[in-house]
This record gives C-alpha cells, structure tokens and sequence, in this order.
C-alpha cells in the first residue's frame, strides 16, 4: 500500500511520521506544486493533502486510489461528486485544534484591546527609561469585565471562546448564522442586536452563502465606536474594504484577523495600507498551528487510516 503526502510543509518539520511506515510504502512531497500534482499521486491508496484540489483534474489517472485523508477540517477542497462515483472515501480532521484557536482568539484581542504595540515600542524605544514616572496610560484601554462579548459561530470554537469571556466577566450572546444552533447557555441573539450591544465581536462560522461578506459596511457601521472584531472563521466573512474604511475613519475600535480573503495574502490587499497595529493585528492563519495542534492532526489522519483499513467509517465525510 502506498500512502502519499502532498504538502507536508503545511503540518511543519517537527511531526511524527514513523507510525505511517508500519502502514505501507510513505512518500512525502513539501508543498504543491500543480504541474506535478497529477503525477505524484498515479499510483497512491491513500492520498494526504491539505488544499490541493480532489478532483478529476488531480485523480483522474489515479487508478488505485482509495481514500482520502485531508489535514483541516474544511471539505471545499473535494468534488463529492467525483469522488463518490470513483468510490473514493474522504476523511477530515475535527477538534485537534480548538484550544490553539480559541487561545489566539485572545491573543489577538488583548494585543489590540490593551494597545500593546503601542506600549511594546515606548519601552523598546528607550522613552520609557527616559521618562520621569513609573507608568503611562496615554493610550486609554478597558477591563473586559462586565463587557458583552458577541460570538458570531457558536460550535466547539465558538463555545470555548464564550467560556473564557465568561471567565473574563463578560455577558456572552451569539448569532446564529443558520438560524438553526439553540444553546440554552447563552443568550441567542439577532444579528443587529449582536452588532449594537457587542463590545467584542468574534466570528467563528464556517463560510457559505449566510456568512459570506456578513461583516460589510453596512454592519460595521453598526458596531459600537470602541467595538473590537476578531475573525478566525474564514477570511471573506469580512468585506475588506470596508474593514479598512471603518479603522481608518475610527468606525470601529480595532480588529484582529488570523484569515484574509486570499492565502498567502495578495500584495494588493486593502488591509495592508493600515499600519497602525494598535488598530489591527493580522496573522498568518496561525490559530490552529500550535505544536501540539498540528501533532494532534497528523495522530488523527493515522487514525482515521487505520480506522478505515478496519472496515470502520470515523471521520469519513
């Protein structure tokens, strides 16, 4: 049995992969290269990938493959259609990385909600040892407690974020974008009460047709002059352009996005022409990619193998 990995730089160099070598013959390719992609998986039973599209353009001479195993949650990669004729099964990964995200849901909040790009640079710049008082508080910032924190998502994500607020002392109420998720343990709200009342607003949603451009100017507009928005759900939740507009015209206190429209992001990006860090924060879609996270994800694709090489149907989408 052959077992290919398409874009292990998207796991890191610091995951295991010994345990794969008991399964069958393992070959690794870095990162996708699209010229390529058909060739490398020709002759795979099982195929590793993360965004390479699964479709009949990449599997069209893969005769002997099998399953599918791909390393994110998210399933837009895969044309279900093609794949279910050619009976080829599909697994994804759940769960592995809910304490990394709702870790840096925080990280990005407090990195703009207490200024502290600003505070980092008055130290580092050696005004603080110049100074002639112990403190500074010329940029003005706020407890958490007793705030409203609005959560836009509310699945295991979304869940875990509003039980750290809570623990903050904030009151948590959320969206639900698909009018379907009742949670009796916090308060279900429509999406203009969400954008009036919140004091942070984070989005957790998957992107689709209810979510896609939710956050526009329109709603801005809506939010709170002192509101903070944080996106770890999916980049085109938010229309960018208008994000920028409402930071640069104080619309909005701050954002902080750990996904952007286009990954890698495009050097045309809007949000690049802010550069005032005590108003946004953007990384690299990091929020899932602790060490742990990432090892958690590779250990389940190795489950959701054996598992399917035992006639068993886990993680199979």
């Amino acid at each position: 049995m052959k077992l290919v990995f398409m874009e292990t730089d998207t796991l890191g160099d610091d995951v295991d992969y010994s345990p794969f070598y008991d399964l069958g013959e393992v070959v690794k390719y870095n990162k996708s290269e699209p010229e390529y992609n058909q060739e490398r998986v020709r002759d795979a039973d099982i195929i590793v990938v993360n965004k390479i599209p699964m479709n009949e353009e990449t599997l069209k001479y893969a005769e002997h493959v099998k399953l599918i195993c791909l390393t994110a949650t998210g399933t837009n990669t895969v044309d279900f259609d093609y794949v279910r004729r050619r009976k080829i099964a599909v697994t994804n990964v759940k769960g592995y990385s809910t304490r990394s995200v709702v870790q840096h849901t925080f990280a990005l909040l407090f990195y703009v909600y207490e200024k502290l790009s600003y505070y980092d640079h008055f130290v580092k710049s050696g005004e603080y040892a110049a100074s002639d008082i112990f403190s500074r508080f010329d940029m003005k910032f706020n407890e958490l407690f007793g705030k409203t924190w609005g959560i836009i998502g509310l699945g295991e994500i979304g869940r875990g974020v509003a039980r750290v607020a809570e623990a903050f002392g904030c009151r948590v109420i959320y969206y639900s974008t698909s009018g379907k998720n009742t949670n009796s343990s916090w308060e279900r709200v429509d999406f203009d009460v969400l954008l009036h009342e919140s004091d942070i607003i984070s989005i957790h949603a998957p992107l689709n047709s209810a979510t896609e451009y939710l956050i526009d100017e329109d709603a801005l507009k809506k939010m709170k002059k002192s509101a903070v928005l944080l996106n770890l759900g999916r980049g085109n939740i938010i229309r960018e352009e208008a994000l920028l507009k409402a930071l640069e015209n104080g619309e909005i206190g701050g954002a902080g996005l750990d996904v952007i429209s286009a990954e890698p992001m495009l050097p045309d990006n809007p949000l690049l022409q802010m550069k005032d860090s005590t108003k946004l924060i953007i990384t690299p879609h990091i929020a899932w990619a602790t060490v742990e996270a990432r090892r958690r994800c590779l250990y389940e694709v190795y489950e959701n193998i054996v598992s399917y090489l035992r006639g068993e149907e886990r993680n199979i989408v």
